[in-house]
């Protein structure tokens, strides 16, 4: 029976190997540039989005099954993007061939090339590849067959002078075998920092057992190019650390700060998978080793404004008796609208702010005071996700895509969102989502109350999602109904 089971495997590999090397082919005969407008991306996950070192640009590469991970951006000859490795699934998903290629996107000419070098590693998908001064590392990944998988925790360096690949041999004890974790270089360029990953074991016959790492690694070189030398360091950061996640997405921002986006923790166990999944910002800052959450200012009135300038030129004034803040305030409102329109009012106060809020509103009128709360703008954010892409330009962090579930159903993102790191007020949406594209379709004929009935569940999930775990279980039915009725009518 496993020779039958082996044969078949072997067969299914070799039929996905043709249909790649037909790809290539038609891939072959491509001799020309053309650039032409087209709408936003399609919704995917997995995918590589790169900022262009010269231009006002973002690079956004492959994801779902054509995903080349990882993409790097390098400042040479008008730009470089190399990518190395990654996956292609056959049309029904349950084939995968591991690519072991490395590639190079020029970007001044907008053209290919394949960089043929002995050495590379294995095929992998999940990897992480950085640019190190004239290095690119490649770290872990995982293989997967229809008979087996493996994870890697080698890691390799492309020399981009020589053209050449060689593996590395680190000294001390460095991250074990993962994908999916997030690698960047030092602010001196002489080492990178792994942070998280996931790997999957055998509890059992057929029973395979998920881990989420949450732990961080130094990788450093010493000495010069004919010397080098690597060593591997464990890392422990201060401060108020992200929960345990997998998926979630990290760039480097301004002032040597590394910003965590999102993610999922999975709950399993033996016939069910649960995800829990985050919108939230945590920064890194590499230079001090410390984790701390973001918080957003939100957007004040310009009234508010001017009258804080005003008062900060009165430095004669008295200064009334307040209570010292005790940390940053959360405020969080829900709003249903008649329509069933979910509007979701979240804003973090800090210390600082707050108490400089309530000295104004001791010198303010009740009125002012009313007209204030009505001039405040709901914040607007992504909502939670993992497996998004993210990347930094001008101090601006963009957000692409991912994926969330909602009970057995998932979902495919394609917005786009920036903030503005330098601010931190509030998120721009730049791209939004279609939100009837995966919503339960009406059927022909179907009344209100029976499409209600129908799509119970996945609409009251939905409400979930959005309105968070600590929501009041009638109210979130309520507006599950709500939301269920406004997509209803629409289709009318």
């Amino acid at each position: 029976m496993e020779k039958k089971v082996s044969k078949r495997s072997k067969r299914e590999e070799e039929d996905l190997e043709a249909l790649i090397a037909e790809f290539q082919s038609l891939d072959a005969k491509k001799t020309q540039v053309v650039e032409t407008p087209c709408p936003s991306p399609s919704p995917r996950l997995n995918a590589s989005l790169c900022a262009h070192p010269e231009k006002d640009e973002l690079i956004l590469f492959g994801g779902e099954f054509f995903n080349g991970k990882k993409a790097v951006v390098v400042p040479q000859g008008g730009g470089q993007m190399w990518i190395f490795g990654g996956e292609f699934a056959s049309p029904d998903g349950e084939q995968f061939y591991h690519y072991k290629d490395l590639w190079v996107l020029h970007l001044g000419t907008r053209t290919w090339e394949q960089i043929k070098a002995p050495g590379a590693p294995s095929g992998r998908s999940g990897h992480r590849m950085v640019l190190s001064k004239r290095q690119l590392l490649v770290f872990g990944g995982f293989h997967e067959s229809t008979r087996d998988y493996i994870y890697y925790n080698d890691i390799h360096a492309f020399n981009l002078d020589t053209f050449t690949w060689s593996r590395l041999q680190p000294t001390g004890t460095g991250p074990c075998p993962r994908s999916a974790c997030q690698m960047t270089t030092s602010p001196d360029g002489n080492g990178v920092i792994i942070y998280g990953g996931y790997s999957k074991s055998r509890a059992k016959k057929d029973v395979d057992k998920g881990t989420i790492h949450s732990d961080m690694f130094l990788l450093r070189r010493e000495g010069k190019e004919e010397q080098e030398k690597w060593t591997w360091t464990r890392v422990n950061p201060s401060g108020v650390k992200p929960p345990p996640r997998s998926g979630f997405s990290l760039a480097v921002g301004p002032g040597g700060r590394a910003l965590l986006f999102g993610g999922v923790c999975d709950e399993e166990d033996e016939e069910s998978l649960e995800g829990d999944f985050f919108n939230d910002l945590y920064f890194y800052d590499i230079n001090k080793n410390r984790w701390f959450p973001a918080q957003l200012k939100g957007n004040k009135s310009e009234k508010k404004k001017r009258r804080r300038g005003k008062k900060g030129e009165q430095t004669n004034e008295t200064e009334g008796e307040k209570e010292e803040p005790q940390g940053p305030t959360e405020i969080i409102k829900e709003i249903v609208a008649e329509d069933g329109t979910v509007m979701t009012i979240k804003e973090v106060i800090p210390a600082s702010q707050a108490e400089e809020d309530s000295e104004e509103e001791e010198e303010e009128e009740d009125g002012q005071e009313e007209e204030e709360a009505a001039a405040m703008a709901p914040l607007v954010e992504p909502c939670p996700r993992s497996s998004a892409m993210a990347t930094v330009k001008h101090g601006k962090l963009y957000l692409y895509g991912g994926m969330f579930e909602v009970g057995d159903r998932q979902f495919t993102l394609a917005d786009l969102y920036s903030l503005d790191l330098h601010k931190m007020d509030l998120w721009d949406v730049l791209v939004e989502m279609d939100p009837n594209a995966d919503h339960p379709p009406v059927k022909p004929g179907e009344a209100l109350a029976d499409y209600q009935t129908r799509t119970e569940k996945y609409w009251v999930g939905l409400a979930r999602a959005n309105m968070g775990p600590d929501a009041k279980e009638k109210k979130v039915q309520k507006v599950g109904h709500a939301m269920a009725k406004v997509f209803f009518e629409d289709q009318e």
